[in-house]
């Protein structure tokens, strides 16, 4: 995207985010739900495929773009982004990047347009980060697939018309091998989701358990080859990683501007309590860090875009701006003092949300072991 026309697209992302979905954080907290004006502006701006190739109704961004806007899109209630974030992540990069001509016509002009709603279905109650324990199976019945099994925390499951499913297709193999990609109309019978989980934070993101009955779908619901499905669902949580380090830096940045904001007007004694040293000193390691974060992610999607490194980066990304996040939060809370344990308060709201950054698309645990055996096998340590 010609670097003039982008940064009108970032402007008007900034605009449309603290003008009106930060008016409206607090009652996206009260009714657990994003407001369909919002959704209709999202989708009229093109958000809900601003990832996905421009032949479809995309705008194709880059990973250096994609980071940008996920800044602007973390700056408030992360159920915002979750909204049109499957569309561009987990679930519709599947399609772009491994479907056939004609999956990718079937699906991608609707999920670009906001007319359909992607789900991302790999996670289960035995297999989360390790896919050793994935049961959710599917056999060939002459032309079609069945497929039978149940997954957790799906996120927009509730409101998902397409389920990007992977299912173990080679009962043989074990771990990430014979594991299969398919996509299943959530209108398909055997196909039932379960009510929307009840969560710490990040209201308005809704995610359930889906269930799987003997659900049968043609031959051509295959996502590029048999038992490779494993390997695609790394390729886009490796982006996905990405993007989620992008949406802590934007929610650091909230966080901290909340916090300098009352740490200027907030007195006691009758002085503000930004004159207090270490009120300035929780005010200096937020932004020292946030700097970290958001250097950190430009050069990592550098070298995403380039192709040097779409793995390693990444995680570290990750794990470094979801504990930055973290602490963050923690200490806006500390600066707001008693105001910032009152759910009236924003950075209370941010304080829950963002501890789920730490646990999905890979938990700071599963980061770890990505960053250290990556640099290990790339210094010639074979694997184990």
């Amino acid at each position: 995207m010609d670097a003039d026309v982008f940064a009108q697209v970032r402007t008007a992302v900034r605009e449309l985010v603290r003008e009106r979905v930060v008016p409206l954080e607090e009652r996206i907290e009260e009714t657990d739900a994003v407001p369909d004006e919002l959704r209709r502006a999202a989708a009229d701006m093109g958000l809900f495929g601003y990832a996905l190739p421009e032949e479809f109704g995309g705008l194709g961004v880059t990973m250096a773009e994609d980071v940008q806007l996920a800044i602007e899109f973390g700056y408030t209630s992360p159920a915002f982004r979750s909204l049109f974030g499957t569309n561009n992540g987990i679930a519709g990069q599947v399609i772009a990047r491994f479907g056939s001509d004609e999956q990718k016509k079937a699906w991608l002009p609707g999920l670009a347009a906001g007319e359909l709603i992607g789900s991302f279905a790999l996670t289960e109650a035995e297999a989360g980060s390790d896919p050793a324990g994935l049961r959710t199976s599917a056999r060939r019945d002459g032309e079609d697939w069945v497929i039978t099994g149940g997954k957790r925390y799906i996120t927009n499951a509730p409101i998902a018309d397409l389920f990007v499913v992977f299912a173990r297709s080679e009962p043989e193999q074990t771990g990430g091998r014979g594991i299969s990609t398919f996509l299943v109309p959530a209108s398909t019978p055997g196909v039932t989701v379960g009510p929307h989980d009840r969560k710490t934070g990040q209201s308005g993101a809704w995610t359930a358990e889906v269930f799987l009955d003997d659900v049968r779908v043609p031959a051509d619901a295959l996502v590029g080859e048999q038992g490779r499905g494993y390997s695609k669902a790394l390729t886009v949580l490796s982006r996905g990683r990405l993007h989620v380090a992008a949406l802590c830096v934007g929610m650091a940045q909230r966080v901290l501007d909340e916090s300098v904001a009352y740490a200027a007007t907030a007195k006691q004694g009758g002085a503000p309590i930004g004159r207090f040293q270490l009120v300035q000193a929780l005010i200096a390691d937020m932004h020292t860090e946030l700097l970290a974060g958001r250097a950190m992610v430009a050069d990592v999607a550098a070298r995403y875009d380039s192709g040097e490194d779409t793995s390693v980066g990444p995680s570290a990304a990750k794990l470094f701006c979801s504990e930055m996040v973290g602490r963050a939060t923690d200490r806006a809370v500390q600066v707001h003092g008693g105001l910032g344990y009152l759910r009236t308060t924003p950075v209370e709201r941010f304080y829950r949300d963002a501890r789920l950054y730490r646990l999905y698309e890979g938990t700071s645990e599963v980061q770890r072991v990505i960053v250290g055996s990556g640099l290990l096998r790339a210094a010639g340590m074979a694997r184990g």
